[in-house]
């Protein structure tokens, strides 16, 4: 009774273990198809969505589907990983068997080498004389060329084996840097989807989750941007220039057109350093002054918690760089300057009510300022009044660390 029930459920269980496999396969296939067609729907869900005039909600809802989205490609990622770390398990199951054979067959060929090599030098005439008779004869020249056959064969066999053996470890390697490479791009999807969490929560906050206040904010920052632009129109463009750079007891003097950044995007918007990023500019020298000399204007701008929620390109009143916070504040010229530190200043170019241009005063007083003014050219440490007026100036700020 025992004997006969064993076949009946190792046939069962061997089943069973077939179609839990192939179910399982089936569910990922599946998942993976539903993630891909969901990803699609979000993405052009975001462009319907860039369409839209800007509000609050409006606003809320790109970054929620951003999110939404990013949360798929952390799953995606994870799919994949999961996927290939199964193909690096099957590729050593099948590297350990093709060794295990490569073994098997490498023994057999020496078996039979030597067992040839013990044989080699019998000639014919010996066949005959050992044997008792011409079916004897025959046997052993059968039996004699048949070894030879079988040596080739083996010879091949262990040749093949070799081969698949090298190729398969090959593909296993490849796929371990595949999978390295995943793990890296899954790490800096689960970052991107913090950030981004974390961005509609500063809205949030920023806006006092209210439309007005909202609006406010985006016409403020709206406007800023559009008075750099009509300055540097006037100025003449934001050509790249060489050479900028100026490091001495003050700090540094940085030019925002400086070809070392000048070409990169303001915080990942349709900005550039080179005609948007007097601001940016600024504040990295003022940290330079301060003794934060690894500070460049690549530092600020490659942290987006530095801009608005709102309006990505506007840079707020409080960063982080170099791993200390600062804050811009209302202040006097003389008081800050008297004290030996620096001010960034907002000047209308145009006579009109806001900024368009914002620049470093490093020293002076009663109007005779010297400043670093990051869109002119080698504008280290040259006077004001060589091409500002003291009355174009709409904003002063002074810098206020703020320990971490």
């Amino acid at each position: 009774m025992y004997n006969g029930a064993m076949p009946f459920v190792k046939k069962h269980l061997l089943i069973f273990v077939v179609i839990f496999f192939f179910s399982f396969v089936g569910s990922f296939v599946s998942a993976q198809t539903d993630t891909e067609k969901r990803v699609a729907e979000l993405k052009q869900k975001l462009v319907e969505l860039s369409n839209q005039k800007r509000t609050l909600s409006s606003q809320i809802d790109q970054m929620d589907t951003q999110i939404a989205l990013a949360e798929l490609q952390v799953q995606r990622s994870e799919l994949k990983i999961i996927e290939t770390q199964n193909e690096i398990d099957k590729l050593g199951s099948r590297i350990d068997n093709l060794d295990s054979s490569l073994n098997t067959l490498s023994k057999l060929l020496l078996k039979q080498i030597a067992q040839g090599y013990k044989t080699r030098s019998i000639s014919f005439i010996e066949f005959f004389f050992e044997s008792n008779n011409i079916n004897d004869l025959t046997k052993k020249i059968k039996y004699q060329r048949s070894t030879q056959n079988n040596n080739q064969k083996l010879l091949v066999q262990v040749q093949e084996a070799k081969s698949s053996y090298e190729e398969q470890k090959v593909i296993r390697e490849q796929k371990k840097k595949e999978l390295d490479q995943l793990i890296v791009n899954l790490k800096n999807q689960k970052e991107t989807l913090i950030t981004q969490q974390a961005q509609k929560e500063r809205l949030l906050a920023e806006t006092n989750n209210d439309e007005t206040t909202y609006q406010q904010l985006l016409a403020q920052a709206e406007a800023q941007l559009k008075s750099f632009g009509r300055f540097v129109i006037i100025q003449g463009g934001s050509s790249l220039l060489s050479n900028q750079t100026v490091c001495n007891d003050w700090g540094c003097y940085y030019n925002q057109r400086d070809s070392q950044w000048g070409n990169v995007s303001l915080n990942n918007t349709g900005y550039s350093l080179a005609s948007d990023g007097c601001l940016v500019t600024s504040m990295a020298m003022v940290y330079t002054h301060f003794g934060h000399r690894g500070v460049t204007p690549l530092t600020i701008n490659s942290n987006p918690y530095n801009f608005a929620s709102y309006y990505p390109a506007y840079l707020s009143k409080v960063i982080v760089a170099d791993g200390t916070k600062s804050e811009r504040i209302s202040s006097t010229i003389d008081s800050e300057l008297s004290a030996g530190r620096p001010v960034i200043v907002g000047i209308s170019y145009d006579g009109g009510p806001l900024p368009d241009h914002f620049l470093v005063l490093i020293s002076g007083s009663n109007g005779d300022y010297r400043m670093n003014d990051p869109y002119t050219p080698n504008g280290n440490n040259i006077p004001f009044t060589d091409h500002y007026s003291v009355g174009s100036i709409r904003e002063i700020d002074k810098i206020d660390k703020i320990s971490m």
